[in-house]
């Protein structure tokens, strides 16, 4: 009787994990990003950089391109001071492409087209326009800059922290019970490896002056938009394969899943804002989809 209850309860929890899986995106995994057709090629100048999309010669000899062969224009954008998180997190923007800083890659090139207030020249329509998944349902219109609510022009006041001055550490009774070395997260500490073997830790912290910064990269993957692979050899506890993910992100989830009980979302988020995990005030809930 305990046998055939515990090879029940195994076989439930595995139909759960299979179902977050998802063998084959219905969409291109590049989604919006595909711009009309024009794909990496909207973002990339593949043979010379930013003096192959046309720009003018003194951006070329500002940013020549080196940085991931880029072909959109940031200057509006140089040396601009940006506040987020209610304004106690200052950024100020790199003045060059050159710079050796990591919001370069990490931050300035994402506003080139994403910047709702310095770089409207460059934004795309504020509105997706790609086939998406089912899932997203039929709003077209959603915010997708920053610096705007998708309405009307705005700050950044209300976005989430991030730049060289949004930090992440370890202990204290807000962060993980990790390993900080000169900037590198482990997440070696007792709470933290449970979190990893319930769910994983897929955040691409930045490195600057020895200590973890959270920029847009850190939580988003610019090449794919509604799939996310866990490897064999992924710290994860998932198992592994394909989950279906949103908005770009570096790791399952999935609001529309139709399990009320599932919490992979707020599992995301947790990977940062360890007091509100489970793991952290004594829960033994796992990630449920």
């Amino acid at each position: 009787m305990k046998h055939t209850l515990l090879l029940s309860l195994m076989l439930l929890a595995a139909a759960s994990l299979a179902s977050a899986q998802i063998t084959a995106p219905s969409t291109d995994v590049l989604g919006a990003h595909l711009n009309y057709g024009r794909g990496c090629t909207a973002c990339h100048s593949p043979h010379s950089g930013s003096s192959g999309n046309g720009k003018t010669r003194s951006f070329q000899s500002a940013a020549t391109g080196g940085i991931a062969l880029w072909g959109e224009d940031p200057s509006g954008l140089f040396g601009r001071t940006i506040s987020t998180g209610g304004g106690k997190f200052v950024e100020v923007l790199p003045t060059s492409m050159s710079a050796t800083t990591p919001d370069v890659a990490g931050m300035l090139t994402c506003l080139t087209c994403h910047d709702g207030n310095y770089a409207s020249n460059a934004m795309m329509k504020n509105q997706v326009y790609e086939q998406l998944p089912s899932t997203y349902g039929t709003s077209s219109q959603i915010p997708t800059l920053m610096g705007t609510t998708g309405a009307t022009m705005g700050s950044y006041l209300s976005q989430h922290p991030m730049g060289l001055n949004a930090t992440v550490g370890c202990g204290g009774a807000e962060q993980w019970d990790c390993t900080d070395s000169n900037g590198v997260i482990r997440m070696q500490g007792i709470n933290a490896s449970r979190f990893v073997s319930n769910y994983g830790f897929f955040m691409k912290l930045d490195t600057y002056n020895n200590k973890a910064v959270v920029l847009c990269t850190t939580c988003h993957d610019p090449h794919t938009m509604n799939v996310v692979t866990i490897s064999k050899s992924s710290t994860s506890g998932l198992p592994a394969g394909t989950y279906a993910t949103m908005f770009f992100l570096r790791a399952p989830y999935n609001p529309t899943d139709t399990n009320p009980q599932s919490n992979q979302t707020a599992q995301f988020c947790r990977q940062c804002h360890a007091d509100k995990s489970n793991e952290m005030n004594g829960g033994t809930a796992g990630t449920i989809f």
